[in-house]
């Protein structure tokens, strides 16, 4: 089955130093039919304004991962990491038992523009620990590149939960194909562009596809595309 859901239907907050897109209930939105898909909790979509950004504050049994798109993102935490993350980086952070952290747009002239993603956990009470990491933007061509997941790598993150998190920009025409094992989920969220699943689906920018009892599916992309892919467990939502 593919659920589909276009940007539109995303909740917007926005002041006058962020703007935030929840695909998930996520602070001042709350429904309890759109709470999680599997472990993943939250996908937040945000831009911050030059020198602006969220100051210290806690976070408790999360797997939270952050995709800088644009810009530049100014991380500290009380665990003493301090680092600026680009377009390329990638940042995993285990909350745990409690972490401090703040996240900030370090510049003076541009916008940040962040994917943020939080997971559950698969075992709680975990100690809290930091992690970033480096891909190659030219590996990601018409290809999956895994950038997270349960066990780590060569430029990829680890994360406490089953799962892989890919990204990939598609040129136009070209078309990707994706397996995974029985019983399991997938997500999709269209980063830019638009794409096709299986012929049947068209997802444009910043939709995205909860996807079970389909495991496997060929993208096909409409016009040139950056797609983000998560294999997820399966199992009760």
């Amino acid at each position: 089955m593919i659920q589909h859901t276009p940007s539109t239907k995303r909740f917007t907050a926005e002041n006058d130093w962020l703007v935030s897109n929840f695909s998930f209930s996520f602070g001042p939105y709350y429904d309890p039919d759109n709470t999680n898909f599997g472990p993943l909790r939250v996908l937040n979509d945000d831009i911050i304004q030059p020198g602006k950004g969220f100051g210290i504050h806690p976070h408790r049994e999360a797997e939270i991962v952050s995709i800088v798109l644009k810009g530049q993102l100014k991380h500290e935490d009380s665990l003493n990491n301090v680092g600026i993350l680009q377009f390329g980086d990638i940042q995993r952070m285990t909350a745990g038992t409690g972490v401090l952290h703040s996240e900030f747009n370090p510049t003076s002239d541009e916008e940040t523009h962040i994917l943020q993603l939080w997971f559950m956990p698969n075992e709680k009470q975990l100690t809290p620990s930091y992690e970033d990491i480096s891909f190659d933007p030219k590996k990601l061509t018409n290809q999956l590149l895994p950038i997270v997941s349960t066990n780590g790598g060569d430029h990829v993150a680890r994360i406490h939960q089953d799962l892989t998190m890919y990204l990939s920009k598609v040129d136009a025409g070209k078309e990707i194909q994706f397996e995974q094992q029985v019983g399991r989920k997938i997500y999709l969220f269209v980063i830019e562009g638009s794409f096709t699943i299986n012929e049947e689906v068209t997802l444009n920018e910043r939709d995205d596809a909860r996807i079970t009892e389909l495991h496997e599916i060929t993208l096909q992309a409409k016009q040139d595309s950056f797609i983000l892919l998560i294999d997820l467990p399966g199992g009760e939502e």
